[in-house]
């Protein structure tokens, strides 16, 4: 479980995620297979692909120096592969784009709009799908806060802050990855309004 001042050395950011939940007891934290093979197989091909598509983007930005064609091309086959990952994502049934809900994340946690109130201490089985780059993410978490929403928003009264417990690190390493483009997307976003005044 990650520590106050440890929670504090990752950056957090606001983002919309598809995520998912059930309460669990702690003792089924620690059984071996408490989570299906199949979920955790296909999570972990999904980590994989993102870690891959960060490292191949290096090798893309030096042949669009030297072979501008050919890296026009391979990014074309990239969304080609996000397209069809996307479609069978939505067509398995897990997630759904109206299932899409406000949550600030960080690689030591996240606070989430909730339909329900949880109680702290309460240990939590997490599913989520971040939209931006189709990772999908499970991972277990333990509840350190819930409190009223006051965007009175009637279907997500609560927000809830969970901090994530045996996260898997190639898990972490999506998530570290993904905060830092998204906080790096949200300043050129901030950059881009702000010069239009």
């Amino acid at each position: 479980m990650a520590r106050t001042g440890e929670r504090r050395r990752f950056f957090r950011i606001d983002d919309e995620v598809n995520l998912f939940y059930k309460k669990i007891d702690e003792k089924s934290m620690t059984e071996v297979s408490h989570i299906s093979d199949n979920i955790l197989g296909n999570c972990s091909l999904s980590a994989a692909l993102e870690v891959i598509s960060q490292e191949s983007a290096s090798l893309l930005y030096r042949l669009e120096r030297t072979y501008p064609d050919i890296a026009d091309y391979l990014k074309l086959i990239e969304n080609k592969i996000d397209l069809l990952a996307q479609a069978y994502m939505m067509q398995s049934g897990q997630f759904k784009e109206k299932d899409s809900r406000n949550a600030n994340l960080s690689a030591a946690g996240l606070a989430f709009d909730s339909e329900e109130e949880l109680q702290e201490g309460d240990y939590l089985e997490i599913k989520m799908l971040l939209v931006s780059c189709l990772a999908i993410i499970v991972t277990y978490g333990k509840v350190i806060y819930c409190k009223k929403n006051h965007s009175n928003d009637s279907q997500y009264p609560y927000i809830v802050g969970v901090d994530y417990v045996n996260m898997k690190d190639q898990d972490r390493e999506v998530l570290i990855k993904h905060v830092v483009r998204r906080q790096l997307q949200q300043i050129r976003d901030k950059k881009e309004i702000s010069s239009k005044f």
